[in-house]
C-alpha cells in the first residue's frame, strides 16, 4: 500500500492578545536584529630570539599574507615591539593565537601571540 504524502507544514501565527470587546486586534511583527560580533586584533609581539624568517613564514601561513604584506607587517613588529596580524571574530582570533603558539613552541621559538578588542 502507497504512503500517504506528506502534508506540509501549517504556518504558524504571531501571538494575538485576547479580544476585550472594543475591537479588532492586530498582531505587528517587529524585525529582530542581531548586534554584529565583537572583533579582536591578532597581535604579534617582538622578542630578540624569533628569527624574521619564521614570523613571517607564521604571517603567511595563518593569516594569509603575500611575502611583501608579511614582510612589512614582519617589520613593524620588529621596529615598533608588536603588529596587528589580522582582526577577526573572538572564536577565530583565539584559534588563531592558539596556532600561531603551538607553531612557535614546536620550533622552539619564544615568539608571543595576543588577541585584544578592536
Amino acid at each position: 500500500m502507497p504512503a500517504d504524502p506528506p502534508t506540509p507544514p501549517v504556518p504558524t501565527r504571531p501571538a494575538v492578545k485576547p479580544d476585550d470587546g472594543q475591537g479588532a486586534v492586530v498582531a505587528e511583527r517587529k524585525p529582530q536584529r542581531t548586534a554584529p560580533p565583537k572583533m579582536f586584533q591578532v597581535v604579534l609581539l617582538n622578542d630578540d630570539y624569533t628569527p624574521m624568517e619564521f614570523v613571517v613564514m607564521v604571517l603567511q601561513e595563518f593569516f594569509q599574507r603575500d611575502l611583501e604584506t608579511a614582510t612589512q607587517i614582519m617589520l613593524k613588529i620588529h621596529h615598533e615591539g608588536r603588529g596587528v596580524c589580522g582582526v577577526y571574530t573572538q572564536d577565530v582570533a583565539a584559534t588563531k593565537v592558539e596556532s600561531v603558539l603551538a607553531a612557535a613552541k614546536r620550533s622552539s621559538h619564544p615568539l608571543q601571540c595576543t588577541m585584544e578588542a578592536a
